[in-house]
């Protein structure tokens, strides 16, 4: 794409950047296998288009040429950043709506090639990743999603070091299924025993069979291999987009937290037991509703029972402040927003944290 961008825009410098796991740098993208410096997200013009998601330009020092950073996004899901500096007379309103266009198709591409290839992969790590990290980011779906009836965003901290958390979300034409999961355990033992939960659960969605048995069958294959020994919490949860009408099995510890209007309030369902932890457990769906305008934000243990050097917990008053501070960010940048709180209130030892938000607009309203 450098070549085409010099060719047929008469671009001086083309650079890609890569957000990082944390997605508090941008990694630029140069030879394997390192990348150089990174640059901050919160401030830089580089930064400044990735928050924005809008295509950001100002003058550079040399000869009055134009630097755009451009939004390379797949789906909702924030990739990166695309820096071209252009001559003065090649930055017209045109080009802007062309290369725009251009750093979308260069998203898709990126996702294709990471197929293939360990360029990006690599280039989005501002340090190493552990063992279990590297196999929880690969287990993700992406990181953001968006379409007329919903927006989602989530996070994983610690970004480089995570082994249980995880999270999950297929969609159809008509459905939205969501899971998050909370594996016990440590390191790369908490890693495996949730990429068998995330697995098993997969596998009963893909096969067209409802919550309830999702959470039953997934369960069986973990009491199998542990015998009780290790178990997996988990939230599951399926919407009807035409409707908002969803289906719940709460199956341990991660919370529904919902933000409608200005009321953050905790969404309390009947708690069932963890999957694996007895043979052949069964499982009840309650039902929900969802409604347009409302921000639902999921949370692990990590982030709610969170506790300071002192002992004290971070408790549900404090994250009631923090979803309600980031109420105007867009979905993909309040995981973030939240992680970032929590992160001046726990200690550096403390769990897995992870924080997923579902912004629901509804088929009518996006209509």
């Amino acid at each position: 794409m450098r070549s085409a961008l010099i060719e047929h825009y008469e671009a001086i410098e083309v650079d890609l950047l890569m957000a990082d796991y944390s997605l508090t740098v941008l990694q630029p993208v140069t030879t394997l296998p390192h990348t150089a410096k990174p640059l901050p997200v919160h401030s830089t013009p580089e930064g400044h288009a990735f928050g924005s998601q809008e295509p950001y330009g100002r003058y550079a020092a040399q000869d009055g040429a134009v630097d755009l950073h451009l939004p390379v996004t797949v789906r909702g899901d924030r990739l990166g950043i695309l820096s071209v500096r252009l001559p003065p007379h090649r930055c017209t309103f045109d080009t802007l709506e062309e290369l725009t266009e251009l750093a979308e198709v260069l998203g898709h591409e990126i996702v294709v090639a990471e197929r293939d290839t360990d360029l990006y992969l690599q280039a989005r790590r501002a340090s190493r990743l552990t063992l279990a990290a590297e196999m929880q980011w690969q287990l993700l779906p992406a990181r953001a999603c968006s379409r007329q009836e919903y927006a989602i965003g989530a996070q994983l901290e610690p970004a480089y070091a995570i082994h249980g958390d995880n999270f999950d979300w297929a969609t159809t034409a008509e459905t939205l299924t969501l899971t998050v999961t909370n594996g016990m355990s440590e390191g790369v033992q908490a890693s495996i025993l949730t990429h068998l939960a995330v697995n098993a659960l997969r596998n009963a969605r893909r096969a067209g069979i409802d919550i309830a048995d999702q959470a039953a069958l997934a369960d069986q294959a973990i009491y199998a291999h542990y015998h009780g020994a290790a178990h997996v919490s988990t939230l599951l949860l399926s919407f009807e987009l035409a409707t908002g009408r969803g289906r719940v099995v709460d199956a341990g510890s991660p919370q529904l937290w919902r933000q409608r209007g200005k009321v953050v309030e905790h969404i309390a369902f009947e708690a069932q037991l963890p999957l694996g932890m007895f043979d052949e457990t069964a499982y009840v769906a309650q039902e929900f509703q969802a409604l347009p305008g409302d921000r639902l934000v999921f949370v692990s243990d990590g982030v709610y029972a969170a506790a300071s050097e002192t002992g004290e917990l971070y408790g549900e008053r404090a994250l009631e402040r923090a979803v309600q501070a980031a109420g105007a960010l867009p979905a993909a940048a309040v995981p973030r927003a939240v992680l970032q709180q929590l992160a001046s209130y726990r200690d550096d030892d403390a769990d897995d944290a992870l924080v997923l938000c579902l912004d629901w607009f509804g088929r009518a309203a996006a209509g």
